[in-house]
């Protein structure tokens, strides 16, 4: 069969009715709640057993050089200080509420901090080296090498609080001004894209952005080429269908099957990759279809972090939201090592 402009547009025009036979045939299996709970609790207790020594591994080849510096000595050592932001992360808690419950832990530690060192933690150079070292190991540990790969983005609420009364009436006050505007947003929203190795669960790579979700995936592709894991194939929203997107990723990581539902007005006109996909989803569409939707589970990674680590994101400055994403995904890939 030659394929063609109308017979790519054609098929697509035919999605919804091909989707839905799909639908028909495919079994959904339900899940046993009882078995993911025991699961759950298993991959927990794993966690916490396994998470100081991942962390001192982490920032065991970390050197740093000391300067004669003014003011008082840290009292939190650098693992001290990651081991506090991911369970502050973990629980949700706002700095204020960490920073008392660090009190209570020192009957145990010896140690008392204020709100103010905890928010700093999130843009500590040390500390998000550290988070960068962990995320590298626990690839490592799971030994992946080429992956087949789905790939989502998805947007977190910028949460952002005052703690003096008058400036949080000086915001409300604007606020009411603001809301009769027809371009105000209530809602600021941060963009986040993760890839994923289905096989695993594992986050190869994440990223964020305040622009857009297209700058969150070049951050999380960025992230992805340093781990040096090669990807086999890919699956992607019809945000990303387009030939641009292809030529990056077959230039980046170098040969990958394509698994893009094209858009309506899709045509030929791109590389031989392209073409190649065009081609594969015209004339087996359902086995096209059947490898398409495998992009679930990054719908279901995120569905999980949410319910982890909370839909809000509670940092001010944008490298402090880039490194609570980064937390996110951290201990995503910690439940699924």
């Amino acid at each position: 069969m030659r394929l063609t402009n109308k017979k790519i547009q054609e098929t697509v025009g035919l999605l919804d009715s091909i989707i839905e036979k799909y639908k028909e045939d495919k079994i959904e299996k339900k899940r046993d709640w009882r078995t993911y709970e025991q699961r759950f609790a298993y991959r927990s207790q794993t966690i916490f057993k396994e998470l100081k020594p991942l962390i001192y591994e982490a920032t065991s080849n970390i050197k740093i050089i000391k300067f004669e510096q003014k003011g008082s000595k840290p009292l939190l050592t650098l693992e001290q200080k990651v081991l506090a932001l991911l369970l502050k992360h973990l629980i949700d808690k706002s700095n204020r509420d960490m920073s008392a419950m660090i009190v209570l832990f020192s009957w145990l530690s010896g140690i008392s901090i204020s709100y103010k060192t905890i928010e700093r933690l999130y843009s500590d150079e040390q500390v998000i080296l550290v988070l960068h070292n962990l995320n590298q190991l626990m690839l490592k540990k799971k030994e992946i090498k080429k992956a087949d790969c789905s790939g989502d983005g998805t947007g977190y609420s910028l949460s952002i609080k005052t703690h003096y009364a008058s400036e949080a009436q000086k915001l409300k006050d604007k606020a009411k001004q603001n809301y009769s505007n027809k371009g105000y947003k209530k809602i600021k929203t941060v963009y986040s894209f993760a890839l994923m190795d289905i096989k695993s669960k594992m986050y190869l790579g994440f990223g964020s952005s305040l622009k857009s979700e297209k700058e969150a995936y070049y951050n999380a592709f960025n992230m992805v080429k340093e781990t040096g894991i090669s990807i086999r194939s890919i699956r992607l929203d019809r945000y990303y269908s387009f030939p641009s997107v292809v030529n990056f990723l077959s230039n980046s990581f170098g040969e990958i099957n394509f698994f893009l539902i094209p858009k309506k007005n899709s045509t030929l006109k791109g590389s031989f990759k392209w073409k190649q996909m065009l081609s594969s989803f015209v004339e087996n569409t359902p086995n096209f279809l059947n490898e398409y939707y495998k992009r679930n589970y990054s719908e279901g990674g995120f569905s999980e972090d949410k319910k982890r680590t909370g839909w809000k994101v509670g940092q001010k400055r944008e490298d402090r939201i880039d490194t609570s994403i980064r937390l996110t995904g951290i201990w995503h890939n910690l439940y699924n090592l």
